[in-house]
């Protein structure tokens, strides 16, 4: 299963609300992918094991993982990022 890391300030409340938008629109799609929130503090740590990261701001880091914009699930545009988040899932 593929594990998808969004990371926000705090890792309460906007990455909570962008990684249960992304469960609910997987979901809806029959797509199963762990998807969990974290603070960007622990960032480094969780993207060692994960396949992905949905930023809501802005790292100074890159990492050897896709990087999707987690603003567009906030604001409803999300679907670009949606179908190319289940791209990487189904592509195994």
């Amino acid at each position: 299963m593929k594990k998808i890391i969004v990371a926000c300030g705090s890792g309460v409340a906007t990455s909570q609300t962008v990684a249960s938008q992304l469960s609910k629109l997987l979901k809806e799609r029959k797509i199963t992918a762990d998807v969990e929130a974290v603070d960007i503090k622990s960032l480094k740590h969780h993207v060692k094991n994960a396949d992905a990261y949905v930023s809501i701001v802005k790292s100074k880091e890159e990492f050897d993982i896709p990087v999707f914009n987690g603003v567009a699930f906030l604001t409803g545009m999300g679907q670009e990022e949606l179908q190319k988040i289940i791209n990487l899932i189904e592509e195994d």
